[in-house]
């Protein structure tokens, strides 16, 4: 599967990720407005706001209020550890994108987190496992 958030800045939110997650730019795809990242399982990629006019897309929804995109879609990163969601939650923070909740037990049994990346597009960090007691 491919991934792609229609971005503002593609290399900065491809630097985001990148360092959020480890993952690896795919440089053969790399193009003036367009970057890829190679998360092992999948392709997660960015697009310039040229890329609406090719595709066909309307203008962009103004940010809401709280500085979020209008939320119509969200990706979910399966971590392996719930100190893994603990920690990236942190490292979101540090690398400028923010907390919408805080790590917590679904009531299907996850231990996820709500993010949203700097240009605000909405994404969850989840792993099966959970802390011990919960």
């Amino acid at each position: 599967m491919l991934l792609n958030l229609l971005s503002r800045d593609p290399a900065a939110q491809m630097a985001f990720y990148a360092a959020l997650f480890g993952f690896e730019e795919i440089t053969a795809s790399r193009s003036p407005i367009y970057r890829v990242l190679d998360t092992g399982d999948s392709e997660l990629g960015f697009n310039a706001p040229e890329a609406r006019a090719l595709l066909a897309l309307p203008d962009a929804p103004p940010p809401m209020a709280e500085g979020l995109l209008p939320t119509t879609a969200f990706g979910t990163f399966m971590l392996d550890t719930h100190a893994e969601v603990d920690a990236l939650a942190a490292r979101a923070q540090a690398l400028g994108g923010r907390v919408l909740k805080a790590p917590f037990v679904t009531y299907y049994r996850q231990w996820q987190a709500v993010l949203a990346d700097p240009e605000g597009h909405v994404f969850r960090i989840a792993s099966l496992q959970l802390p011990a007691g919960v």
